[in-house]
């Protein structure tokens, strides 16, 4: 029996680098493949080739798909040919219906006008098809991730799709949501639908998957049984290497109090009867690692966002840096006392898409890079960048670097 896909000897290159190196992949009609790699291995270029982000001309080797050869030149052409993709980021319109988002650029219409209800009746079938019980008329923006994330899915089952690719889908989920998702994806399995699932979570790669294709450095290292591998045989083939210990213990010392927290509240932007965060007490130590943990609304991405100068509500407490109490009220004032955050949301909160990866390295301290002028010395700003990006670890770590993940 034929494959449904054949993706053969695909390289990829982007001015002298290779991203993608003569990776050959393959798969059934129902199939599930997991693709794993660590970040920037290459897997999410090749799926952008696949799907014709990546045109037909921009890369070297041959994609087959159900027996004819694609040479795409829009994301469009694959879509037509039943390949869908889903991206971590959800490409829904959060101020539209789940209706009109299913149907957008893909309406039913007679004679120029658009038939809503043969609409509604083929999007209340799209949606028991993904086991959610909600009206075509919800606007989505006020569903939780986890429906949306099924409104991804059921937009792509109104395109006919034969293979789903799905890029971190559960990357924002709750475990519930995670586990009714991967029994939709079971479910589409039984109607031989095929799927490429991309996850960083083993134990779903696991879960999930018929197949498990490795990639590292962008080349393809191997394709085994998924039965037949553990977590410790995928994470071996990813480094390459053995791991003793996934977080190994590395001898460290810690030092004196560099920040302390007493008392913090901070309540509601728009409501301030309603605290988010309630008397939080918490002190640091040079060298030390702090985790924060509860569940989603607890109030830990506020508790954050107050000591880096950006909740957008009111809020009291004390600060204390090397124990001289500081207000802190903007972010400047923060990386002013040597503090870094790296937000939950990067795309959004923590980079500016449109501009260069050096623009952004840089933007956080340009006065640096001023020399008490307005114009900015471009020979600095990229020694710095080369010198980070050569180094996976931060050439001057920052006193206290906050992580809200």
């Amino acid at each position: 029996m034929p494959y449904l896909l054949e993706m053969k000897n695909i390289t990829k290159t982007f001015g002298s680098v290779k991203a993608i190196d003569n990776v050959s992949l393959r798969l059934n009609a129902g199939e599930i493949v997991s693709l794993c790699g660590e970040n920037g291995s290459g897997k999410s270029t090749l799926m952008k080739v696949l799907c014709g982000i990546y045109p037909h001309g921009s890369y070297e080797g041959e994609i087959i798909f159900a027996g004819e050869e694609i040479q795409a030149s829009h994301i469009r052409d694959t879509e037509r040919k039943g390949i869908a993709i889903i991206h971590q980021e959800l490409a829904l319109v959060k101020e539209l219906t789940v209706l009109e988002n299913i149907f957008l650029g893909n309406e039913i219409t007679h004679n120029g006008i658009m038939d809503y209800d043969l609409m509604t009746l083929r999007c209340q079938k799209l949606l028991a098809q993904v086991s959610l019980s909600i009206s075509p008329d919800t606007r989505v923006g006020d569903l939780g991730l986890g429906q949306q994330q099924l409104v991804e899915i059921a937009k792509a089952l109104n395109k006919q799709v034969r293979l789903l690719i799905l890029d971190e889908p559960t990357a924002s989920l709750t475990e519930q949501e995670t586990s009714v998702l991967l029994d939709i994806i079971r479910d589409l399995q039984q109607h031989g639908i095929a799927c490429i699932y991309i996850s960083h979570k083993l134990n779903e790669v696991k879960a999930i998957s018929d197949t498990i294709c490795v990639i590292r450095d962008g080349q393809h290292i191997g394709t085994r049984d998924a039965a037949g591998m553990s977590e410790d045989d995928i994470i071996t083939m990813m480094v390459g290497r053995e791991l003793t210990a996934l977080y190994p213990n590395e001898p460290h010392t810690t030092g004196d109090e560099i920040l302390r927290i007493e008392h913090l509240t901070a309540w509601h932007p728009v409501n301030r009867h309603i605290k988010r965060v309630n008397d939080v007490s918490f002190s640091l130590k040079r060298g030390e690692i702090l985790g924060i943990a509860g569940l989603v609304g607890a109030g830990r991405t506020e508790t954050i966002q107050c000591l880096f100068g950006v909740w957008p509500g009111q809020w009291e407490g004390k600060i204390y840096i090397d124990g001289k109490q500081v207000d802190i009220r903007n972010c400047q004032q923060a990386i002013a006392q040597g503090i870094a955050m790296v937000p939950e949301d990067r795309k959004r909160d923590g980079i500016v898409p449109v501009m260069a990866v050096g623009k952004n390295i840089t933007l956080a301290a340009l006065n640096k890079f001023t020399g008490g002028i307005s114009q900015l010395d471009d020979a600095a700003e990229q020694n710095v960048f080369w010198n980070q990006s050569s180094n996976s670890k931060l050439k001057r770590r920052p006193p206290t670097l906050l992580l809200d993940v």
